[in-house]
């Protein structure tokens, strides 16, 4: 059993109350105690207590490598016979000791016998303790220590788990009469008494250390004026990376590339379709411009190049006919737009440009180049499937639910997946490095003015992966005010169901700007603070936040598989509610979407017919409300909607309702 972290068995986080708990009445028949080397001091304290629940201890001293880098040492043979229970060295960082660590713990644990505390207190304090020791007669003999030692700390848990409670009361007010102290600080204070003779004999620290590496960082990110900046631009790079250059090029290669048409293995023939692509391209906006300032709604039909019933022969010939009846100064306005970042340049073309873009049509066939053609081709996820379906002859409700629905819905949120990841690796790896503990820190100085502590930050962290395992992180908080706040407030971070949407908004309305996404992390940092401002003006919030108090390891390189094991732990749970719930709404928004009734009765929809389907009628009725918010219209309305199952079915819905340029049109 794998029990969470702890530094004591008081009962102040839900942590140390789940893992006293199990330790107290399952009984395991070895503990296997990690503790860190470079705090051994304070790590000591849990170890004496582990020591008196008459369990079976191994004390494993972990980042020891980074003990001896420091140039300190442990003897961990004295430690073994001062504690009386066996020590090993590990580094978990390099894997070292750490078989070593499980055999003795096997073996104690095979031995079935019961451990010993062999720690003694100040002569006074025994006194007492085995007069209440004498008192107990449900305990188990070797367990007597620990319970008598959590009655004087007047621990109100412990006595919930005894059937019957002795009357301690004399024995509290004689001891602290004696110490002229209360009787949970006299117990504390006699542990660190007793850890401190230990550490003298056990532990060499280096003599004459000067600041170590971490503390020379320190006075740098977590100064009074240059942390915020600090924290700042590290966010900003992340996101940049993130969400505007690596991130935004694997996520193009999985929208236009595997759920799109497909992609140039290795980008082989990519350059040369390009050369051929764009005077097609070119030539088809001056065709455009004059059909459209001609107002021509016939042929503008013919050369529809999307359109079922193309006929490509039939379109050269139409685009010949109609040129030839163009004067070579003739001219036409037209506009063009980016499809990325929806910029818009106003251009004139004359009637010469228009005969030679009528050449270069003539010599496409009428056809844009096929990329297949040109160097390795691999055809995307809805290419393949088309395919596959057509072939097997699928009927066109089932093929339009799988192409129309399920990938293009899926697709469109599993797309941003690899963007994703690359946040995910960053948060990892500054996670794990230790500088999100220092953010921590920093933070309390902010918080604190608005009703929150520090500790609320480490589960706003969490929350920018996942806003469900950010407020489970919140329990670590041991005031319960502080800690229903951060609750409250923790989901205004940008997740990373939120991700998508940020980086659709962003490409669609602010043109990929890098800005875009850092703001929405500290706009969610700002709405917190004024919702603390808010909340503190309640009754039930009212009262200043619990004291902040963090233990700051040691700055360190963390390994590529711790790095990107949590990066994959984060992303598989987004892949899972794509492949689960995502799914299951983009069904029913493609079944609502293409169906609906008509004056023939209730049927499948055509393209031109969505507005009459279910679905529309829905939003329909309710776009009005969205009016004030900029967006009236009822296909953004049911996106909207749609996301209170879950923020990526925005992308999903629109991904359904909308091609993909039109859907960058619609944000």
């Amino acid at each position: 059993m794998d029990l969470p972290g702890i530094y004591s068995l008081s009962p102040y986080t839900l942590e140390e109350v789940v893992a006293r708990n199990y330790l107290i009445g399952e009984r395991p028949d070895a503990i296997l105690n990690l503790v860190d080397g470079t705090n051994i001091e304070r790590n000591l304290y849990l170890s004496t207590q582990l020591m008196e629940l008459g369990i079976p201890v191994v004390m494993a001293v972990n980042m020891i490598d980074i003990v001896n880098k420091n140039g300190d040492k442990i003897n961990v043979g004295k430690l073994s016979e001062k504690l009386g229970c066996p020590v090993v060295e590990i580094s978990a960082l390099k894997l070292t000791g750490i078989e070593n660590a499980t055999k003795k713990a096997i073996e104690l644990a095979q031995k079935k016998s019961a451990a010993v505390a062999v720690h003694k207190f100040a002569p006074e304090v025994e006194s007492v303790i085995e007069t209440v020791e004498k008192k107990l007669t449900d305990v188990p003999e070797e367990q007597k220590r620990f319970f008598a030692i959590k009655l004087l700390e007047k621990d109100d848990k412990i006595q919930a788990q005894m059937k019957s409670v002795p009357d301690v009361s004399a024995e509290i007010k004689q001891l602290e009469v004696a110490m002229d102290d209360d009787t949970e600080s006299i117990i504390t204070n006699e542990r660190y008494t007793y850890i401190s003779s230990i550490i003298k004999e056990c532990y060499t620290k280096k003599e004459g250390q000067k600041l170590t590496t971490s503390d020379k960082i320190d006075k740098i990110v977590t100064n009074r004026w240059l942390a915020l900046p600090i924290f700042a631009v590290v966010m900003f790079i992340v996101y940049y990376v993130s969400v505007t250059t690596v991130g935004t090029w694997a996520t193009d290669w999985a929208n236009d590339g595997v759920f799109g048409d497909g992609w140039h293995l290795f980008t082989i023939g990519t350059g040369a379709y390009e050369e051929a692509a764009e005077p097609y391209d070119d030539a088809m906006n001056v065709i455009n411009a004059f059909v459209e300032a001609d107002g021509d709604e016939a042929l503008a039909a013919v050369i529809d190049s999307e359109s079922e019933d193309y006929d490509p022969a039939a379109a050269v010939a139409a685009v010949q006919e109609f040129a030839a009846g163009i004067d070579a100064s003739a001219t036409a306005d037209y506009t063009l737009e980016d499809e990325e970042t929806l910029a818009t340049e106003d251009v004139t073309y004359t009637g010469a440009e228009l005969a030679e873009a009528v050449d270069v049509y003539a010599a496409d066939g009428g056809e844009a180049p096929d990329p297949a053609d040109y160097g390795i081709w691999v055809p995307g996820v809805p290419a393949l499937l088309e395919s596959g379906l057509d072939a097997i002859g699928c009927a066109d409700w089932l093929k339009g639910l799988i192409l129309d629905g399920i990938v293009a819905g899926v697709g469109a949120v599993l797309g941003f997946v690899p963007q994703m990841l690359v946040l995910f690796i960053f948060l990892a790896f500054l996670e794990s490095c230790g500088y999100m503990a220092r953010i921590a820190f920093i933070m309390d100085r902010i918080f604190r003015k608005f009703g929150l502590s520090g500790k609320s930050f480490i589960p706003m962290l969490i929350g920018s992966g996942c806003g469900v395992p950010g407020i489970m992180a919140s329990r670590t908080i041991e005031n319960d005010r502080d800690r229903k706040m951060t609750i409250m407030t923790t989901t205004f971070i940008p997740c990373g169901a939120k991700l998508p949407f940020i980086a659709m908004v962003a490409g669609a309305i602010f043109g990929g700007a890098a800005w875009v996404a850092p703001s929405a992390y500290f706009l969610g940092i700002a709405a917190i603070i004024c919702s603390g401002i808010i909340l503190k003006k309640t009754k039930i919030f009212e009262g200043d936040p619990a004291p902040f108090v963090m233990e700051l390891p040691a700055y360190h390189w963390p390994t590529v598989g711790t790095v990107l094991r949590s990066m994959w732990e984060r992303g598989w749970s987004f892949i899972k509610k794509a492949g689960t719930i995502i799914l299951l709404s983009t069904i029913v928004v493609w079944f609502t979407t293409y169906f609906g009734f008509t004056e023939d009765g209730f049927r499948m929809l055509a393209e031109d017919e969505i507005d009459m389907s279910i679905l529309g009628k829905i939003g329909q009725c309710l776009a009005w409300i969205f009016i004030p918010q900029g967006f009236g219209n009822w296909q953004a309305t049911v996106a909207s909607i749609t996301g209170l199952v879950a923020k990526e079915n925005i992308v999903g819905t629109m991904g359904i309702l909308y091609s993909a340029m039109l859907t960058w049109r619609i944000l």
